[in-house]
């Protein structure tokens, strides 16, 4: 059956009607994944942070904010943000190490809190009235 040229531009729009709202339907799918992603990420991170950190669920936000800051937002900090992107660059192309050696590696660094390595004291952030 032969179609008239006004048909067979009709039937072009249509079609790419049907694609422009696939490409919307498949964006739109993209930014869920994404967003998913993201909120897997948070909720991992937040609950190795509370399990690391167990006396500070009872802090306000503000409080909590003012102790991530303060722990981790000065030189030391920094560095070993940079060693950890730095080291992540390096090893992206290499195998990863055994774990028992990355066990043993982790258990030599220096402790961030500032009591010299000594996991059974804590130090209390100033301003905290502890």
């Amino acid at each position: 059956m032969a179609k008239t040229r006004q048909e067979k531009i009709t039937s072009y729009e249509e079609r790419i009607a049907q694609l422009e709202n696939q490409k919307k339907l498949e964006e739109k799918r993209m930014r869920a994944e994404e967003r998913k992603m993201r909120d897997r990420r948070l909720y991992k991170r937040a609950g190795l942070l509370e399990s690391l950190l167990p006396d500070t669920e009872h802090l306000t936000d503000e409080q909590f904010n003012t102790f991530l800051r303060m722990t981790t937002a000065n030189q030391f900090g920094k560095d070993k943000l940079a060693q950890l992107i730095a080291d992540g660059e390096k090893t992206a192309t290499m195998p990863k190490p055994s774990t028992a050696a990355s066990a043993a590696e982790q258990s030599q660094a220096p402790n961030p809190n500032g009591n010299g390595g000594n996991p059974s004291t804590s130090q209390t952030p100033a301003g905290s009235g502890s």
